[in-house]
């Protein structure tokens, strides 16, 4: 297949691409070792989304932009994306040859930048101002900065329309106060996408304006939110008169939603796609191992368990396939896409109690086995991903009302 770019004055056929893309990691990476490790090997460690240490958390971070600035630079940053903003417009099919070849190689997790890339970034793309566009997006992709989002408020999650964070006009710029909360990666963002209230006369989910905001500003306070694994993955976010540029507004003022609907089904798609460092597949791995070794698949039923289990999951994964396929084609992301997230949660639930069934009392008294208390802190994190990117019990309401034409579910101020 021979693909004619640039109004005709390159052409680039998918093998052309492949072998560059070859050279490019072969010089720069080291291929993904298959089959060495074992059971009893490596870090005693199974999270929902990992937890670790500020130092640890700081080489994370640094490791994900390093990787990503040598992607960008070889020219595979943002392969699907305009070349104005720093990207190739290649059509969809390269940027598939280019996720399968570097799966097959070690690299730094890039999970510190998911948000960034696969919500904040779109959003941008899609409402931002020529300003914004130019000076955020390139950085993104190049992993120059690294992006957060700023919706959620002690009083506002699910019903987010209710947000009570205020931005007032003051000249040419915007001064913001309010509190967000459960704000993932906020300790270490550069940016943030945030939701305020900008006209409290109309109806809530019209008074509401979406902005950039720089998260080192003066007057922006990050603090850490303890989980009840011992970690600390979220954060609440305290504004306190915080400017932000006029041109640094998201889509039209008063029209946030429209703004924030466009973030929640690129949320979604990546929180359901596994794009958030929810690993599926690496737990369901551990899981099967860890009933080979306590001897649990000897049990029919154990097998039976663990076997729809891993169906459930391959259905999953093949059908966030498709829709992220969609989306990488240049079709918005649709309401269909709270399924990815529904089923996400299903397994992970599915998945902890499996495990805790074959290891009984195992996950709850460490007895100084390798891999087995080490699932305590998994079972704990798989509530915290139920209302990560708006819960189950939206997400079915979502699907009712908005997939299967259901009508909607009775207020009960009515």
């Amino acid at each position: 297949m021979t693909q004619v770019l640039n109004g005709g004055r390159d052409e680039l056929t998918e093998g052309a691409f492949a072998r560059e893309v070859e050279e490019f990691l072969g010089a720069s990476a080291d291929l993904r070792r298959r089959g060495e490790a074992s059971f009893g090997q490596g870090p005693d460690e199974i999270f929902v989304i990992p937890e670790r240490s500020a130092v640890q958390q700081e080489r994370a971070v640094a490791d994900a932009k390093r990787w990503a600035r040598a992607v960008f630079d070889a020219g595979f940053g943002w392969i699907t994306g305009p070349s104005r903003y720093g990207g190739r417009e290649l059509p969809m099919p390269f940027q598939r040859i280019y996720d399968s070849l570097e799966a097959r190689y070690e690299i730094p997790n890039q999970a510190p930048r998911g948000i960034g890339i696969g919500m904040v970034a779109p959003t941008i793309l899609a409402h931002g101002t020529e300003a914004v566009k130019e000076r955020y997006l390139r950085a993104l992709h190049r992993g120059d900065i690294i992006a957060c989002q700023l919706f959620s408020e002690p009083a506002a999650g699910s019903d987010l329309a209710s947000l009570t964070a205020k931005a007032v006009r003051d000249g040419d710029e915007w001064v913001i106060s309010g509190q967000k909360v459960w704000t993932s990666g906020a300790q270490y963002a550069d940016i943030g996408e945030i939701l305020c209230r900008t006209d409290p006369m109309l109806e809530k989910h019209r008074g509401i304006t979406a902005f950039v905001l720089d998260m080192r500003a003066a007057g922006v306070e990050v603090r850490p939110l303890r989980q009840m694994t011992g970690g600390a993955s979220f954060n609440e976010v305290f504004l306190s008169d915080v400017r932000i540029p006029a041109d640094h507004m998201l889509g039209e003022l008063n029209g946030g939603w429209a703004v924030a609907l466009t973030t929640l089904m690129n949320e979604r798609a990546a929180v359901g796609g596994g794009g958030a460092s929810v690993p599926v597949d690496d737990a369901l791995d551990r899981l099967i191992e860890l009933s080979r070794q306590l001897g649990s698949t000897g049990s029919p039923l154990m097998r039976q368990e663990i076997a729809d289990v891993f169906v459930k999951a391959r259905v999953a994964r093949y059908t966030n396939d498709r829709a992220l396929a969609r989306i990488r084609s240049g079709q918005p992301p649709g309401p269909e896409l709270s399924i990815a997230k529904l089923a996400l949660t299903a397994n992970l639930s599915r998945i902890a109690e499996v495990a805790s069934q074959v290891l009984g009392a195992r996950l709850t008294a460490d007895s100084g086995e390798w891999g087995t208390y080490a699932w305590a802190r998994f079972v704990l994190g798989v509530p915290g991903i139920r209302v990560a990117g708006g819960t189950d019990e939206i997400m079915r309401n979502i699907i009712g009302e908005r997939v299967l034409g259901l009508a909607k579910e009775p207020r009960l101020d009515r």
